[in-house]
């Protein structure tokens, strides 16, 4: 649902403006630094980018789901890095409170959220709890006005510099799977909480991750989000909303990486000739063009559908698992187009390629979201 086509596409030419001629101009230096520039965050800040899909009424810009793919796909346009510390504010960092935070916690939060002051992060994974979400071992005792948290977050995208941690933890011990589940925010600098090392990853330099451990935390009864043992359908409406975000995320960076790949072919001479002439090297070319098409498709397909309310928790799952899955495919072609320079740290496909790696795996794994579509295909069978 595109509410005025006109400022959208100022929206997205602003951007797109940005990405080219402030963001990949540092995409090597941000790979070798492991961080985004202070600068570069400040100027995302004043653009408001931080606050693209946070209602109008908190400073946001109140982005719609279909929107907000079309900026997602811009952004995919370069080092994934600049993407995940906003990503998270307008996302997975702030969603829950969006979806079912009082307004009091709208009001406290959201704000500086959408102006970049405050940046959210999501905990939701423990060492022993990835994909089986339901599984949360962090407790959440209840104590008078406060409730202790204990537990250990793992792979928390931007955990060293959160300002709030939304958290899953089980408040009733006594039951098991989801339902014993709530949500909590928890604040930076409150007396039982502590980070781990920032992580050495693969790929995805500059994009934060460490361990976030509660050890006897003391929350506000005031900071549950919703109600308790409500917390795991929270944060699957956050979810559902962050894997079409990174669908959309992994069809702008196919572009690039096939941008990349389509240059080089047309400038890189074999044979007497560019190597683009090659009936090979075209099938490369023309397998990725078509596959990010139909990724490019199904993501805006299924954001109207979303804006329109439908439930889309079966397409907001195919989305994620075939973008992502998709975009590996394009990141191996344009290596394999690039040849020896595909495998040098000059070039940007080479990062890229490990880059994309994580997209199949965070915000639930391609063979979860296959479970996601199999399952709600049999229950609507029934």
């Amino acid at each position: 649902m595109i509410r005025d086509q006109e400022i959208l596409k100022q929206l997205v030419d602003m951007v797109e403006r940005f990405v080219r001629e402030r963001l990949v101009p540092v995409e090597h230096q941000v790979a070798e630094e492991g961080r985004v520039p202070d600068e570069i965050i400040q100027e995302m800040k004043e653009l408001g980018l931080f606050g693209m899909t946070i209602p109008e009424e908190y400073g946001g810009l109140g982005l719609t789901m279909e929107e907000e793919i079309h900026v997602a796909m811009a952004l995919g346009h370069t080092s994934p890095a600049f993407r995940s510390i906003l990503g998270t504010n307008n996302g997975i960092g702030s969603a829950a409170v969006v979806f079912d935070g009082t307004e009091e916690q709208k009001q406290r939060f959201l704000p500086k959220y959408a102006s970049g002051e405050y940046i959210g992060c999501f905990c939701l994974t423990e060492p022993d709890v990835g994909s089986d979400a339901g599984a949360v071992k962090t407790s959440a005792r209840r104590e008078g006005d406060h409730y202790i948290l204990n537990g250990t977050k793992r792979y928390i995208t931007n955990g060293p510099v959160a300002d709030t941690f939304n958290v899953m933890a089980r408040t009733d011990p006594e039951v098991k799977g989801a339902r014993g589940v709530s949500a909590f925010i928890v604040e930076k600098g409150t007396p039982g909480l502590s980070l781990g090392a920032i992580d050495k990853k693969m790929g995805q330099a500059g994009s934060l991750t460490c361990d976030v451990i509660f050890e006897d935390c003391k929350v506000p009864v005031e900071n549950l989000i919703g109600e308790e043992g409500q917390g795991f359908i929270t944060a699957m409406k956050v979810l559902d909303r962050g894997r079409l975000h990174i669908a959309g995320v992994s069809v702008g960076i196919a572009e690039r990486l096939i941008e990349d790949a389509l240059q080089f072919a047309i400038e890189r001479k074999q044979f007497g000739k560019p190597i683009a002439e090659h009936q090979l090297i075209q099938a490369m070319l023309a397998d990725s063009k078509t596959e990010c098409y139909a990724a490019h498709c199904m993501v805006l397909d299924a954001a109207r559908r979303r804006d329109n309310g439908e439930n889309i928790s079966t397409e907001s799952a195919a989305c994620k698992l075939y973008a992502t899955e998709m975009v590996g495919r394009v990141a191996d072609r344009a290596v394999q187009i690039h040849g020896g320079a595909g495998y040098i740290s000059e070039y940007a496909v080479e990062r890229f390629y490990r880059d994309v790696r994580l997209l199949r795996l965070y915000e639930g794994t391609s063979q979860i979201q296959q479970i996601i579509i199999a399952r709600n295909m049999i229950r609507e069978a029934s």
